[in-house]
């Protein structure tokens, strides 16, 4: 027999029959149709929402909650020394520089440079924060540190700040 639309048939046992239930009591879903006595899951129309738990306080509202970010919070990168072995001798590492290697996300208003691992090629290093470590193991390698000032990326607004030459009132 070729398989063709007009002969197509389900697998065998993919095909249930329906509960029919509510046909007397020797069908096995009979007098109350399997919704059990009373309540509100016997109700026609009933329904409870996700995670009700019959009267109990609910797990989510049990649990603590925790977290508050604040909008204009300083999201720092972290890059370890050893990471800056990538850098060729004697060029100069940017924050910038960082990001275009994949070192730090693109989002971040500061870059720290920590004192993880060893550093072997001198380098300039130019970062908004560095560790004691790292400032100690890179200028022992012969490389030198460049303290960036803080700014806050346009992603979030800062207070306006008046100028000195306005009148006040």
């Amino acid at each position: 027999m070729s398989l063709e639309l007009g002969n197509l048939k389900p697998r065998r046992g993919a095909k249930k029959k329906p509960k029919r239930v509510g046909r007397g009591r020797s069908s096995g879903h009979g007098k109350t149709s399997c919704r059990g006595q009373k309540g509100q899951k016997c109700r026609s129309g009933a329904s409870q929402m996700p995670g009700f738990e019959g009267g109990q306080m609910p797990l989510v509202r049990r649990i603590p909650k925790g977290g508050f970010r604040h909008q204009k919070r300083w999201e720092i990168g972290t890059v370890n020394l050893d990471d800056l072995n990538r850098f060729d001798k004697g060029s100069v590492v940017e924050p910038q520089k960082l990001i275009d290697a994949g070192l730090v996300r693109k989002r971040v208003d500061k870059v720290k440079i920590l004192g993880g691992g060893e550093l072997t090629r001198s380098l300039t290093v130019k970062a908004h924060l560095f560790s004691q470590s790292a400032i100690q193991k890179i200028k022992a390698v012969g490389g030198s540190v460049e303290t960036l000032p803080f700014r806050r990326s346009s992603k979030t607004d800062s207070v306006p700040v008046p100028e000195e030459n306005s009148p006040s009132e």
